[in-house]
């Protein structure tokens, strides 16, 4: 499985970003602009701390486990490739709609003094910055449950035996 790449990501907003605001742009000299619900933040929120709650348990658990604590439960792996799946995914999905909303909310700033489209790049905002914690939340999970380097394998495939 590969790492989250935080260029790929960054790519993946920009160009989100580019296009929502020439989007914006275009919609608003044809008609009116659509309206950024209040409900992305806090999906986006919610998502976020789902990461991190799945992120922080993971690390508990794998540490009671390297402890070799009697009471520690153990970490099946299909469950932590899950969830790092799960967070990746969230992280793609995070940079692509906040770069949506990004786009949006910078061609709102145009228009501050309109009441409607202040709260709608208030909206936008808040929706980019939920959707950087959960990029946040899932390079965080993928680093508690990637596995240690193993020293002893890489020393024997590098001598000859």
């Amino acid at each position: 499985m590969k790492e989250l790449r935080i260029r790929v990501l960054a790519g993946v907003f920009g160009v989100a970003a580019i296009l929502s605001w020439a989007g914006a742009r275009l919609w608003s000299a044809v008609g009116t602009l659509p309206s950024v619900p209040l409900a992305a933040p806090i999906v986006l929120a919610l998502i976020a701390v789902v990461l991190t709650a799945t992120a922080l348990s993971l690390r508990a658990r794998l540490k009671a486990q390297r402890e070799r604590r009697p009471e520690a439960k153990g970490v099946d792996p299909l469950m932590a490739a899950r969830a790092v799946v799960f967070g990746q995914s969230s992280a793609l999905v995070a940079a692509l709609v906040s770069g949506m909303y990004g786009g949006t909310g910078v061609y709102l700033l145009e228009s501050l003094d309109i009441p409607a489209r202040r709260d709608q790049a208030i909206y936008a905002g808040f929706s980019v910055l939920a959707g950087i914690a959960v990029i946040a939340a899932a390079i965080f999970l993928e680093r508690v449950c990637k596995l240690p380097e193993d020293d002893d394998q890489d020393k024997g495939a590098a001598s000859p035996a």
